[in-house]
């Protein structure tokens, strides 16, 4: 009895310290021999002691976890000791790396994202703001395809299937049928459409809410309360609602921002909401982008005598260029020189060089660009981060962007885009 005793005293004697090591070392024992099994228990109770050893035998335990990872509970342990590990004061950003690490090959993207924006900003770490960078881009595609689509416009974009036009969410999800001969952009609960020589306006659930009683040949595209219609071979503004506006023009584009293309004489110019005129009717044309916008941030493109020159705030900036593409709200516009595309600012500063061999100016942070024959995407450093493999790719919008594939026109939109309201 007296030797029981004093063995137990010796052992109760033993430092937290000590009795961690020989914990671990009965454990790595263990794993030495591959019966990773009986050694979790003992690596779990000397991670349970706060010494200088704790780091030591979780890291172990870690490693026990993940040669059981396809046991039940093991996903789970490893998971709890990660976020255990990054919720404590001064995590190094190694265990944030490890943790997006394992979220990535497991496929889930959205938690790898997650743990990563929460490292960077508790540790302002350069290593995993370069992870971020790398993954953020990941994305997926819509599996619905489409004869054409046009530019995403906000939340909507129009869609065309089997020779008619209806509207889809931003990620390709069709919500107007396609119905329709025509289909406007859909902007303030409406879009204009046109149905068997009938134009009127339809709302998100496809109910009519309006209807034009003259005869027209056509329009144009809705924003800003705004949509150009063909009446008698003039082109004339309208409402929503059908107001027809007193002025006529030649041709008239949408309005982005307040202000339209429009000709007049022979001649463009850019006009106001109330037809006076931001540039002076005199050049040979007001570069559009695909659905008729020519304006944004201050800044248009007019072509005079073959030169694409820019203007902001109605005066000219640089010398000019052979070509370009609008300026969106966001980010650079492309602009080509002897053949090649690149990308500058607002005040004309070239800020990616002309590497590409077709381009699209910026939206949200990302330019689609045509390289040896294919489209993808770079960001705003001029780094493809979507590789080029789409015949033919269009802007990002509310996360979202059109690319055309051998299946038609498909939709891809970013896993780490929180998506925005919807029609």
């Amino acid at each position: 009895m007296l030797l029981i005793i004093s063995w137990a005293v010796a052992l109760s004697s033993k430092s937290a310290e000590e009795i961690q090591l020989e914990l671990m070392r009965q454990a790595a024992a263990l794993i030495d021999e591959g019966i990773f099994i009986r050694a979790v228990p003992l690596l779990e109770e000397a991670a349970g002691y706060n010494t200088v050893h704790t780091q030591e035998a979780e890291t172990e335990l870690k490693r026990v976890y993940l040669e059981l990872i396809n046991q039940r509970g093991f996903h789970r342990k490893y998971i709890q000791l990660l976020e255990k590990q990054m919720e404590r004061r001064g995590a190094p950003p190694g265990v944030f790396a490890e943790a997006a690490g394992y979220y990535l090959s497991i496929s889930r993207i959205p938690d790898a994202l997650a743990v990563l924006k929460t490292g960077i900003e508790r540790t302002a770490s350069e290593e995993l703001a370069a992870m971020y960078e790398s993954n953020r881009y990941a994305y997926v595609m819509n599996r619905t395809s489409y004869d054409y689509v046009s530019e995403i416009y906000g939340t909507a974009v129009q869609v065309r299937a089997d020779g008619l036009w209806g509207v889809a969410r931003s990620d390709g999800v069709l919500v107007i049928p396609c119905e329709y001969e025509a289909v406007s952009t859909f902007s303030a609960g409406r879009a204009i459409v046109e149905r068997r020589g009938e134009i009127f306006a339809v709302d998100s659930n496809n109910n009519r809410i309006a209807r034009l009683n003259r005869a027209a040949s056509g329009f144009g595209n809705l924003a800003d309360d705004r949509i150009p219609i063909l009446i008698d071979g003039a082109w004339v503004r309208a409402t929503g609602e059908f107001t027809l506006g007193s002025a006529s023009f030649e041709q008239l584009g949408m309005y982005s921002g307040g202000y339209a293309a429009a000709k007049s004489n022979g001649r463009w110019g850019v006009i106001d909401l109330a037809s006076n005129w931001l540039l002076p009717a005199q050049y040979d044309e007001i570069i559009q982008d695909e659905l008729g916008r020519c304006y944004a941030r201050g800044a248009v493109f007019a072509r005079k005598d073959g030169i694409a020159y820019l203007f902001v705030g109605g005066k000219q900036v640089g010398e000019g260029f052979d070509d370009a593409r609008p300026f969106s709200d966001e980010g650079f516009a492309a602009v080509s020189k002897n053949g090649k595309w690149g990308f500058i600012d607002v005040n004309g500063a070239v800020i990616i060089d002309f590497l590409f061999d077709d381009a699209l100016s910026f939206g949200q942070h990302l330019a689609a660009v045509k390289l040896d024959g294919s489209w993808g995407y770079i960001n705003a450093q001029g780094r493809i981060v979507i590789e080029p493999a789409f015949i033919e790719a269009k802007s990002f919008s509310n996360g979202s962007a059109p690319v055309l594939t051998q299946r038609g026109w498909q939709f891809i939109t970013l896993i780490e885009y929180k998506r925005g309201p919807s029609l």
